[in-house]
Parts: structure tokens; C-alpha cells; sequence
């Protein structure tokens, strides 16, 4: 693989929490316009590798570039060049299966069933 245009590049990294290995010397590239896919299963490392690039957590050993930035001599760079969103809490699954709401997503959801029955009536405001 040509890494003359790598956007994501790591040599080695290594992340260690005591005496788990996290993840374990995981050298990639990933060169502009290419989609990558990082699949496992659970446990294998696939967050911490995210958390790593992302510089939310430090690596223990090896290097990475992403954007053209260490990730650990230049994070601020490395964070004004990427965009990153994890799943939101409101959307994760507990008992059940059943998604979790809100407070305010549960009143939102309540103003918009009053409003529907009674078309003459505004719910008000939503707070």
C-alpha cells in the first residue's frame, strides 16, 4: 500500500492499561478519499484504537499521524482537522432493547401529542 497520501498512519501502537494490552502494535495506513472500515469483535481494542487517533487518550508505546499530525506531540492539530461523533446516550439500548430517552426528548415527544389532539390549542413552549 502507497502511504504517499495517508491520512491515518500508525507504526506500532500500543496501548497497555496495568497488564491488559488494549491494543497491540497496530501499524495501518489510510490514504485520502479511501473509506476503512475497523471491525472486530467486542474487546479487541476497536474504541481505543478511536480514543488513541482521536487524542483522547494517550498511546503507551509506537507513534501515530493522522492528518499529518503526531497524535501525541500535536493533538490541538489533530483535533482541528477531524470531526468525530460518538453514538449518543439517548440512543444507547438498556432493559429490554428499549431506547432511553430524554427528559427533555420525553417532553418534546408529550408537547407534540397534545398539540396532535387538540389542533386548536398550542402545547406551548417545550423546556
Amino acid at each position: 500500500m502507497s502511504l504517499m497520501n495517508a491520512i491515518i498512519e500508525t507504526r506500532e501502537l500500543t496501548k497497555r492499561f496495568g497488564d491488559i494490552i488494549a491494543v497491540d502494535c497496530v501499524s495501518l495506513g489510510v490514504n485520502e478519499k479511501e473509506i476503512f472500515g475497523l471491525i472486530g469483535p467486542n474487546g479487541a481494542g476497536k474504541s481505543t484504537l478511536i480514543k488513541m487517533l482521536t487524542t483522547l487518550l494517550p498511546p503507551s508505546s509506537g507513534s501515530a499521524r493522522v492528518a499529518g499530525y503526531d497524535i501525541a506531540l500535536e493533538p490541538a492539530r489533530v483535533r482541528s482537522r477531524i470531526g468525530c461523533s460518538s453514538s449518543p446516550q439517548c440512543l444507547s439500548r438498556r432493559r429490554a432493547g428499549q431506547p432511553r430517552r430524554s427528559r427533555r426528548l420525553k417532553r418534546v415527544i408529550h408537547a407534540c401529542r397534545v398539540a396532535a389532539r387538540s389542533p386548536t390549542k398550542s402545547a406551548g413552549p417545550v423546556t
